[in-house]
């Protein structure tokens, strides 16, 4: 028995094809599959929608 894709309440994430177009994080898609089956945007190659402002910086 063949089972379609579950829906999610919340849309899908646009990724930027031409950022992605090189990364070997996401395969030039812009997006990466979570353990839960959830589509999030490549944490390499697509800006932080927040700005960057999360907390997960480098360096401090």
């Amino acid at each position: 028995m063949a089972h379609g894709a579950h829906r999610s309440p919340f849309p899908s994430p646009h990724p930027d094809v031409m950022l992605a177009r090189d990364c070997e994080q996401c395969l030039g898609w812009g997006t990466v599959v979570t353990r839960d089956g959830d589509h999030e945007l490549c944490h390499l190659c697509q800006p932080d929608p927040a700005g960057d402002q999360g907390g997960s910086a480098s360096g401090s």
